[in-house]
């Protein structure tokens, strides 16, 4: 039994929402795209998840928030955002990988091969973006880093089975990659009512962040991991 707030601000688009006992019960969109605001449009939506909670007179056991990659100004409004709150109400915090999130739509509404790899993106500059590959039990098979994409970025695993590429960097990449075991899947957004599943496992599990020392993965830091060559 729990109920978390879901706080998700890694891209252009804000989005909060809160579910209790697996189920979501509030949500709110922004897909504005109005770079620099979510500082304007996060308060809002979380006064009103708030009120919302109190009016049904539902406690809060923990605020999850998303955790990156995303943007810099993006992930410091909401995690400063989810770090006051959980202050303010002594809750839990849950801290949910960006790219994870991104494959929550994925297996929930697609139809995926049983054997298939899922590759979400975040786009970067040029051909460059942030990426992981999983398998579909969200098992990480090469770890999350910065890719500037060609033919070869991700043959390795093309060459063995299908792989699905989303998130807002993929569009861009399907073309260069070309390879006859690529997928495309549009429209994938990372949106706090897909944040459920992940963050009720982490808080089952007990795999809360210390409140006074939590920072997100800001796209800079995996920028610094690239070699520099390709920098």
């Amino acid at each position: 039994m729990s109920c978390i707030l879901h706080i998700e601000t890694s891209t252009s688009v804000c989005s909060v929402a809160v579910s209790e006992d697996s189920h979501v019960i509030f949500q709110q969109e922004d897909h504005s795209d109005q770079k620099g605001s979510s500082a304007e449009r996060l308060g809002p939506m979380v006064d009103e998840a708030m009120s919302f909670t109190d009016s049904h007179a539902i406690p809060f056991d923990a605020v999850a928030v998303s955790c990156g990659p995303g943007s810099y100004t993006g992930l410091r409004i909401g995690t400063s955002m989810a770090k006051g709150i959980c202050y303010g109400l002594d809750l839990k915090l849950i801290a949910v990988p960006t790219l994870e999130l991104l494959c929550v739509p994925v297996l929930l509404r697609e139809m995926v091969d049983d054997d298939a790899l899922l590759c979400p993106m975040i786009d970067a500059r040029r051909m460059e973006v942030y990426a992981g590959i999983f398998d579909r039990a969200l098992r990480p098979v090469r770890e999350i880093q910065a890719d500037i994409v060609d033919g070869e970025t991700y043959r390795q695993w093309l060459d063995a089975k299908p792989v699905y590429f989303f998130g807002n960097g993929a569009k861009k990449c399907i073309e260069t990659i070309n390879h006859p075991n690529a997928r495309l899947i549009e429209g994938i957004e990372p949106l706090a009512r897909w944040m459920q599943p992940l963050a009720e496992r982490r808080l089952i599990n007990g795999q809360t962040e210390d409140v006074a020392y939590f920072e997100p993965a800001y796209l800079k830091d995996y920028v610094a991991k690239m070699p520099k060559k390709l920098i």
